[in-house]
């Protein structure tokens, strides 16, 4: 049944006419997508290299430092010193960059499948062998203040040139060579991995922090799970991951699917790397807003979980680790804002290393100068500003014209304005539609853009959906007695945007975080 026509109560421009404006071509039209079952792959069938990044890992290490911040005792945190690894990961180095304001960590995280049974390879797909190698490197920066923590993913197939160092393994002396980032894990260990880190970014690094899979998942469930939300359903038959459309809070396993899967959608690689920010921001969304976690008994499991599977460098012990923490007392998901380093080309074919990531030295110049002067990344929403609810598609490609349907005067116009300011590319014409006795609010879409409508549905909780075939790609909203406000929605997964100079968009933590 069409949405009413207009009659206007008193002059208003006329909206655009029903055929105006060119219709999206066959193949980019939303046509519903198709509900199947998730296809079994069992384990021994995923590729050798489909290795997480396991950005979310980062999470172990702010799960120390701002629970600590929460007064939990001395002993605790000493009892997690004394049961992790320490490594020396900056002997014998020199020509290092200029320190800079604040504290810089780098984040490794490793290849350890050898420590999880075989049960679990199976289940959450995990076939393989393990490697010595980096599946994930990240710059994390607190700022001098400690009111910020602004977090840098670098590539693992990043182009880089090792210095002249001796092989970790077989002890044979090498000169500088080209390699992909993650290999300096494998020829030199953490020492390497920080000089040639070090190298690239010109970035002094004051701290090195390892976890491995076994921490990942014993401290996601220690923790009580997380919560991540999903606009659409998501499979991944190479992980496992199985998710439905809504809120889902995830165990340790479905939490290493979640952050490894790239086979959910044609993002790859970048459609990962956000999913990892998204669910290290609902970590620490986690660890500050729970005030259970603040309790030393579910601090100490959540520390337990993390013994034994984490190695940090020699200075970094329970006075630092105590220090920064208390320091950083009322973190919260908007004092982290994350990015990844800008990249120039990707698939550069390298003779003897094969296909890499080249960075944008311009772009990649910026951010770490950013870092060395404890800048921030991300342009910072108002405190007050509400969380957005994920939806598929962007407010910003969805065109929508507005009527009223009561006889409260104005409400068009108010329903106008404000889907307009969460995003959504309306008329700014609203119209009375012929009837003003409309109880519940209508929207009216043509089927071809059923994933448009649903993205605005999200944005009018309780309204009507009312498929019209032949509508066109703009959708019709009829205002109800029923209105009270718009839902502020986002893209769950944000377009590849760039600042000037080919800097990636920096996010902050609450703006990604469930609503």
């Amino acid at each position: 049944m069409p949405v009413p026509p207009r009659r206007p109560d008193r002059p208003e421009p006329r909206p655009p006419a029903r055929g105006a404006g060119r219709r999206a071509p066959a193949a980019r039209r939303q046509a519903p997508a198709t509900r199947g079952q998730v296809p079994v792959v069992r384990a021994r069938q995923a590729p050798r290299r489909q290795r997480s990044r396991w950005g979310a890992r980062v999470a172990t290490t702010l799960s120390v430092l701002v629970l600590g911040a929460g007064g939990i005792g001395h002993a605790v945190v000493t009892s997690f010193d004394t049961g992790i690894g320490r490594v020396d990961a900056f002997k014998d180095m020199k020509n290092r960059p200029r320190a800079g304001n604040g504290t810089n960590i780098l984040l490794v995280g490793t290849d350890g499948r050898d420590r999880i049974t075989m049960a679990e390879k199976v289940r959450y797909r995990l076939g393989g062998a393990p490697c010595r190698c980096t599946d994930t490197i990240m710059l994390v920066h607190v700022s001098e203040d400690r009111k910020r923590a602004s977090l840098v993913s670098l590539p693992r197939d990043s182009y880089a040139e090792l210095p002249e160092h001796t092989d970790a393994t077989t002890g044979k002396r090498h000169g500088r060579h080209p390699v992909k980032l993650n290999a300096a894990y494998a020829e030199g260990g953490p020492n390497l991995t920080v000089r040639t880190v070090e190298r690239m970014t010109g970035v002094k690094i004051d701290h090195y922090l390892e976890v491995d899979f076994t921490s990942f998942m014993r401290t996601v469930d220690a923790m009580g799970g997380v919560q991540i939300c999903t606009a659409r359903p998501m499979h991944d038959p190479y992980t496992g991951l199985a998710l439905p459309a809504g809120t889902h809070t995830l165990d340790g396993g479905r939490a290493l699917q979640y952050v490894r899967s790239r086979h959910v959608d044609g993002a790859s690689d970048l459609g990962r790397m956000q999913r990892q920010q998204r669910f290290v921001a609902a970590l620490i969304d986690r660890a500050t807003s729970n005030g259970e976690l603040l309790h030393p008994v579910r601090f100490r499991k959540v520390l337990d979980a993390m013994a034994g599977s984490v190695r940090a460098d020699r200075g970094f012990g329970t006075e630092e680790m105590l220090t920064l923490a208390k320091a950083m007392r009322g973190f919260t998901t908007a004092s982290s804002e994350f990015t990844s380093v800008p990249v120039g080309a990707v698939g550069v074919r390298v003779k003897g290393i094969g296909s890499t990531v080249k960075w944008d030295a311009a772009g990649a110049k910026r951010v770490f100068d950013a870092i060395r002067a404890d800048r921030p990344l991300a342009t910072r929403p108002a405190k007050t500003a509400p969380r957005r609810k994920p939806v598929e598609v962007a407010p910003r490609a969805v065109r929508v014209q507005v009527y009223n349907g009561t006889r409260v005067h104005g409400l068009g116009a108010r329903v106008d304005a404000a889907l307009r300011a969460t995003g959504f590319r309306t008329t700014g014409t609203p119209f009375n539609a012929d009837r003003r006795d409309t109880a519940r609010t209508v929207v009216a879409y043509d089927p071809l853009w059923d994933r448009s409508a649903m993205s605005l549905a999200a944005a009018l909780p309780g309204c009507e959906l009312r498929a019209v075939a032949g509508q066109g790609p703009v959708l019709k909203v009829t205002a109800g007695e029923d209105y009270r406000a718009v839902q502020p929605v986002r893209a769950e997964t944000p377009a590849p945007e760039r600042r000037t100079g080919g800097v990636p968009a920096a996010v902050t933590g609450d703006q990604v975080v469930c609503p």
